[in-house]
């Protein structure tokens, strides 16, 4: 083996088969460190459909094996059983989920449409009912039942801990949530979390186990400190013992607390396999000395002190920078100033990123972006298959593989012209959709699918074409039209769906010409696809971060600033990072000060957002928040700097301080006032000491 590592990862690559655990600080080559591990286990003789590698998006697997098939056989490396958690589980549940009575042909649902089942069982329960009172909306009750599954907690524990506010509901809750269930398996519907859960029910028998723990001879484990206890037992049931077990991951970058994910995976790997090997990589690769002592500081605060510390051979002159500003509108036009700054000295923009909290804390800055001409980028938003005219190309494949699919019905049925929710709600019932919610499973019942192709239910007279065409659509796809042998490549079943929904694109949604572009990209994507069913599988899994229509033209030096929350942020890196908001209520956020362990993750997410930065980190800090329309009147709050920022952190960085625009000030904030106001109280006092 002759590729270039150091010596702690040549010792984690060459590891032999029993359990590892590799604590990889920010920059420390983790991902080439897997990758090679990966070739290892391959150029060892592997066989590498028994070799998994599990990851936290599609991508990061595709890398991973690209990278390792530069250093083996590229043709071995392309073999390896590669995706998210939830991809890899939903390939298990298709082969064997029938040892557990679960239907190959079942649909996977997104997180929007599980809230939207949720909230048509809610409207259908008696707690919702009654009159007077107040429920918990659909979308807590998503929140609610997807932390009981993923954190392995009773849900009277998660609601005290998470959702107080919901404890006199806990009875009426459980109603609900069995309803759901049943409604889904009635329906053969799965949500992500059904996809773990079904897969550790399949573990829960002697053969299942058996089956589980025969897939695979090695599993690897990207960013293991995100995973929670259900992905964590699932690890187990594929390699029990743990041996062939390799997990990569960072304790001090454990910043998804809000999927349920935890440091206890992490940190509990060597109690859960005693004989488990335990490397730290903490030679940073990405960072100057100045950036990691602040880095390794943040987290030197932390009560019990850092795992690790990192280092690195890249000396840097310049040190971090702590600017203090004046309020919101003040820290944006230094931000602008500084970007602007470091491209004359050539740093290139997308070559610099500006990070924070949330999403909404760049909304000044946008605003100064587009005043100052800097192109930018935001990512932290919308979801490629969050957009309608996605979902709604997303509802027409499911129906295909699942006729029953009571919320994919809905959602097309809708689509045609002047049909409103009740209407689609008789239509339904004209299809048999909800009696197919109690029926489904019988062999003798009639799919909706096949009673819409076989006659055309009652609609009004406007949504008569559209229907006419989706009967065609469907039907030709479905290969039951009558000049059709058979189904159609999963690739041209998506064109057909494509065409018709074309239209309905153009009279619904704005932008309708990137919309339909999306359309046929997926088309493209999908002429790859070996099965309908893998094809939505994988795209609602693990879908694609941006739409086209969000991307708009490229700027004439095709050259623009990154915006990105500091979660989007993670995994990427840049020559120049400017934090903003680095303020108490902000960064941390409020709603984290008061839970010791949410704290925790706000310093850890911190501790991610200096660690994108390679020779330069500037932070920036509002010391005033104006709560009216203008900035320079009275009401407005102030801001302690960041507890993050301590003293021993900022005696490692340079200050800077930035006033309001030249002409922005008040008379109240005009000098000669304030000295009038100074002498008007000398001469007071003189009086009363007279």
């Amino acid at each position: 083996m002759t590729w270039e590592l150091n010596p702690e990862q040549r010792r984690a690559v060459q590891h032999h088969d029993g359990p590892l655990l590799v604590l990889a600080g920010a920059g420390t080559g983790k991902t080439a460190t897997l990758a090679a591990r990966l070739a290892h286990v391959l150029e060892r003789g592997a066989e590498p459909e028994r070799v998994c590698l599990l990851t936290f998006s599609r991508r990061a697997a595709a890398e991973m094996r690209t990278r390792a098939g530069h250093m083996v056989d590229p043709a071995l490396a392309a073999r390896v059983v590669g995706g998210t958690f939830h991809a890899v589980a939903q390939r298990i549940l298709r082969h064997h989920g029938r040892l557990i009575g679960l239907d190959p042909g079942f649909s996977v649902i997104d997180a929007g449409d599980s809230t939207d089942l949720i909230g048509l069982v809610r409207s259908e329960s008696d707690a919702c009912a009654r009159e007077g009172t107040r429920f918990p909306r659909k979308e807590t009750l998503a929140a609610i039942l997807s932390r009981v599954a993923n954190a392995q907690v009773r849900l009277s524990e998660v609601v005290a801990r998470s959702f107080p506010w919901c404890s006199r509901d806990l009875d009426a809750m459980r109603a609900v949530f069995a309803a759901y269930t049943t409604r889904k398996r009635a329906q053969q519907l799965c949500d992500f979390d059904d996809l773990l859960l079904l897969v550790r029910a399949l573990g829960g028998s002697e053969v299942g186990r058996s089956v589980l723990s025969g897939l695979f001879d090695h599993v690897l484990v990207d960013e293991y400190q995100d995973v929670n206890s259900l992905q964590a037992d699932l690890v187990d049931l594929l390699r029990p013992r743990g041996r062939g077990v390799t997990a990569v991951g960072d304790d001090a970058q454990a910043i998804y607390g809000f999927r349920a994910a935890s440091t206890a995976a992490i940190l509990d790997f060597p109690l859960r396999y005693a004989d488990a090997e335990v490397v730290r990589l903490e030679h940073n690769y990405r960072s100057t000395t100045p950036i990691l002592a602040v880095a390794n500081q943040v987290m030197a605060d932390e009560p019990g002190g850092p795992a690790k510390a990192l280092w690195s051979e890249r000396p840097g002159r310049r040190r971090p920078l702590l600017r203090t500003c004046a309020d919101e509108a003040t820290q944006a036009e230094a931000v602008c100033s500084s970007v602007l700054a470091h491209r004359e000295d050539g740093v290139a923009l997308r070559a610099q990123a500006v990070l924070f909290r949330a999403g909404h804390h760049s909304t000044t800055l946008e605003v100064a972006l587009g005043r100052r001409r800097i192109p930018y980028v935001k990512y932290g938003g919308l979801r490629f298959v969050e957009a309608a005219h996605v979902k709604d190309l997303l509802a027409l494949l499911r129906l295909l593989d699942n006729p029953w699919d009571e919320m994919a019905w809905f959602r097309v049925v809708r689509l045609l012209e002047g049909v409103g929710p009740a209407t689609a709600a008789r239509v339904l019932g004209q299809l048999g959709v909800r009696r197919g919610a109690e029926t489904a499973s019988d062999a003798g019942a009639t799919s909706p699918l096949t009673t819409l192709l076989a006659a055309a239910p009652a609609v009004p007279e406007p949504a008569r074409e559209d229907l006419n065409g989706l009967r065609a659509a469907l039907g030709a796809c479905s290969g039951a039209a009558p000049d059709v042998d058979s189904a159609p490549p999963v690739g041209a079943q998506v064109d057909r769906l494509r065409q018709w929904l074309a239209p309905v694109i153009l009279r619904r949604y704005d932008a309708p010409a990137a919309r339909c572009g999306d359309l046929e990209r997926l088309a493209e994507q999908a002429s790859t696809a070996s099965s309908r069913g893998g094809f939505v599988g994988d795209l609602t899994l693990d879908p694609p971060t941006v739409t086209g229509d969000l991307a708009g033209p490229p700027s004439l030096d095709d050259d623009w600033l990154v915006l990105s929350t500091v979660h989007s942020a993670k995994g990427g890196e840049w020559d120049v990072v400017h934090v903003i908001h680095a303020a108490d209520g902000m960064f941390p956020s409020d709603l984290a000060t008061g839970d010791e362990g949410a704290l925790a993750e706000e310093r850890r997410l911190f501790y991610v957002a200096v660690t994108r930065a390679r020779n330069a980190l500037e932070i920036s800090v509002p010391l005033r928040y104006h709560r009216h329309r203008h900035r320079l009147d009275d009401r407005h709050g102030y801001a302690p700097v960041s507890r993050f920022l301590s003293p021993a952190v900022q005696s490692l960085m340079d200050t800077d301080s930035a006033l309001p625009p030249s002409g922005a000030l008040s008379t109240r904030d005009d000098p000669s006032v304030r000295a009038g106001g100074v002498a008007a109280v000398d001469r007071m006092l003189a009086e009363l000491w007279s």
